[in-house]
């Protein structure tokens, strides 16, 4: 009985704090759930275990480094260098300027390219820009290895990020056609552009983007270092110093950068996540979960989706859908596409709910409703959500 009311608390807390600090909902869902359902020296070794762990803290460092990237080159005008030097005509403009300055994160990031999208898709609806806005701001998550909620999942269901791209491969053409279909396809107008094109202004950001992915990828395949992250933790480095080199920024000028983007909040994201999942599956409430029988599509479509609703984000769903699966069906890891489908429908609740941040500040921006941005969004949505229902059904 005591599992389930810490259970019960875990997730009412995490639920509720969440729509304002994900840190500290994870963290407070862990000690909630430890206090109850742990001895108390239990409950601490697992903070123990999470705060020890070389793997969790270099990934800590990770998304901060990530995070310094980000406003570094938002900070220089490199991201605008690259995204206005993009000359590929509007709808594939309007596709790729989000998704660019989506690869890092940005708190309210979406502000960074609504402007752009504003600017470009003059004659669309209000609506269908802030849709559109959101939907391929996002979507490079399926591909891009250090998206920051791609490499904290995979590691979550022990897999490698290059393994299981392929297998999110699929979803990201499926996010692509719908994405075009309900939004993008409705512009008419050809593309303006101003000032010239500047061949630099195009490959320095984007060789300071792809150096971080370059690098990890070399070393996990020729040094194989024994914690992988160590690899990936090397490839941000690189592409921070470059971003900082060719910015010609000093250290009062990096101390602004780390004002603004606040890095350590996405390191305290990680420890949170990492301290509640080592109390999660210590507490015994995957295996508890997993009795229930919930249907497998149910599971890693519907409440993943359900989920990804509630907390407005990505790492909170996963750190509780992925342990259960992996007590319901035993072994280490999870088969990658059945992480691909869990990945992509807590994606699908993350891209519509007004919890999270990008949706309310698109909706603001662009002047329009929350009524009218969900009518836009329903439709890729729905055929999205199918498309992982049948995957479910028909490939697990």
């Amino acid at each position: 009985m005591s599992l389930w009311i810490g259970l019960a608390l875990a997730l009412a807390l995490l639920l509720y704090v969440a729509q304002r600090n994900l840190f500290l909902a994870m963290f407070a869902a862990a000690v909630a759930l430890g206090v109850i359902a742990l001895p108390f020296g239990g409950f601490l070794h697992q903070l123990y275990v999470t705060f020890s762990d070389l793997s969790v803290l270099s990934l800590a460092l990770v998304v901060a480094t990530i995070a310094m990237i980000g406003g570094v080159l938002e900070e220089s005008g490199g991201m605008g260098d690259l995204v206005k030097n993009m000359r590929i005509g509007k709808k594939p403009f309007l596709v790729f300027s989000p998704a660019l300055l989506g690869m890092l994160p940005m708190p309210g990031g979406a502000l960074l390219s609504a402007p752009m999208v504003e600017e470009s898709g003059g004659e669309l609806s209000g609506d269908n820009k802030a849709a559109l806005n959101v939907w391929f701001r996002h979507v490079l998550f399926f591909i891009y290895p250090l998206a920051t909620a791609l490499i904290a999942s995979v590691k979550i269901a022990g897999l490698e990020v290059y393994g299981v791209l392929p297998y999110l491969l699929p979803f990201f053409v499926v996010s692509l056609i719908t994405g075009y279909y309900f939004t993008v396809r409705h512009a008419k107008e050809k593309m303006q552009y101003s000032g010239q094109f500047s061949l630099k202004g195009l490959l320095v950001p984007l060789s300071i983007i792809l150096s971080a992915p370059l690098v990890d990828l070399l070393l996990k395949i020729f040094v194989k270092p024994e914690v992988s992250e160590f690899a990936t933790l090397a490839g941000v480095l690189v592409s921070f110093l470059a971003a900082v080199l060719v910015s010609g920024y000093g250290r009062e000028k990096l101390f602004d950068v780390a004002k603004k983007m606040e890095p350590w909040n996405f390191s305290l994201i990680i420890l949170g996540m990492f301290a509640f999942l080592n109390v999660f599956k210590a507490s015994g409430a995957p295996e508890a979960l997993g009795e229930l029988n919930i249907p497998l599509p149910v599971l890693l479509v519907l409440v993943s989706f359900f989920l990804g609703v509630a907390t407005g984000r990505i790492q909170a769903p996963a750190s509780i859908i992925i342990p259960i699966f992996l007590a319901r069906f035993g072994g280490s890891s999870m088969p990658p596409m059945a992480f691909a489908i869990t990945y992509f429908s807590i994606f699908l609740g993350y891209v519509v709910t007004p919890v999270h941040p990008c949706v309310s500040i698109s909706i603001n921006y662009f002047d329009t409703n929350l009524k009218a941005y969900l009518r836009r969004m329903i439709g890729p949505t729905l055929i999205s959500l199918l498309v992982a229902v049948l995957l479910a059904l028909f490939l697990l």
